[in-house]
């Protein structure tokens, strides 16, 4: 009698297992307790994954792991499974990284273990993987995310559920492939930060204020207040009104005039409604005129 073919698993199911195959410590490379590899296999034998969801490796970071391979060589196997299109190769599933600072430590042979993944499973434990060590940034998260929506057709809660996220991450990190590409890359290098990039969303011109926000250092919160102001349409100023000119009598105004006319110079009187105080203001064109108003005022005494 023909045995029954285990059933694939849906999204999240199994999703411990997979996990397992993934290192917890962030520094891999450095874990008192490696796993044990299948096999060691030529390094030309392994081809990386089309679908990997990082798509940025920091040449600083590749060649800090490339010193430490060539000391202690790769400590944790990378993790593979055989490439559906190259006959006798392996796919890359976990430890893109590891395999590119081989090549730079001219390593000839790498360590791996060998897992039956189908598309789907790859790529959560390409996330799994890349989320735990903090490697994505937030772009890249987003755009797997996508991968695993639009191309596995699963949904944001399966998703959420899955990997231990919760929905609402998913979404705003989805939200951002929105952005024009020029601000998308801002934040893939590390100008913007994940909260600047949402704030923009909604802007009319997200790549002329993702500049301007670089360019000024803006906060997050200063950049929600840009964003905002830049939404709402411009309001025409109104005239600044003088209170106490409109507010002048005829007879304030005919003070003036006399004063004016005694001192040759220009007279303005501002006096407070509702009150006995006020202000005199005498504009001179000239020293001889200061001195005369000067000598007006002593003959007052």
């Amino acid at each position: 009698m023909a045995e029954k073919k285990e059933p694939r698993r849906g999204l999240g199911r199994g999703l411990s297992a997979l996990m397992a195959d993934v290192a917890p410590n962030p520094a891999d490379e450095a874990s008192e307790a490696p796993r044990r590899p299948d096999r060691v296999v030529p390094i030309e034998k392994l081809n990386p994954n089309p679908d990997q969801p990082r798509r940025t490796f920091t040449q600083e970071h590749l060649d800090d792991l490339a010193n430490s391979i060539r000391t202690k060589g790769i400590i944790q196997p990378l993790i593979v499974r055989p490439d559906p299109r190259s006959a006798g190769d392996f796919e890359i599933v976990a430890g893109e990284r590891r395999w590119r600072a081989a090549q730079m430590a001219k390593l000839h042979e790498v360590p791996i273990i060998v897992r039956d993944f189908d598309d789907v499973e790859v790529l959560e434990v390409a996330i799994i993987e890349n989320i735990q060590r903090a490697d994505l940034n937030a772009i890249e998260e987003a755009a797997g995310y996508k991968q695993l929506m639009f191309k596995f057709g699963h949904t944001q809660e399966k998703l959420a559920e899955a990997l231990g996220k919760s929905r609402s991450h998913i979404a705003n990190l989805m939200r951002l492939l929105n952005l024009p590409d020029p601000v998308q890359e801002m934040v893939t290098d590390g100008e913007l930060s994940a909260g600047h990039a949402r704030a923009l969303i909604t802007a009319p011109d997200p790549e002329f204020l993702a500049k301007t926000v670089v360019a000024k250092g803006l906060s997050v919160r200063e950049t929600e207040k840009l964003a905002k102001s830049a939404s709402e349409p411009s309001k025409p100023k109104k005239p600044v009104e003088n209170k106490m000119s409109s507010a002048k009598d005829a007879d304030t105004i005919a003070l003036e005039g006399d004063l004016s006319a005694a001192l040759s110079m220009k007279v303005s009187i501002d006096h407070k409604a509702g009150s006995e105080a006020g202000k005199i203001s005498i504009s001179y064109t000239t020293l001889d005129e200061l001195d005369t108003l000067c000598a007006v005022l002593s003959a007052a005494r």
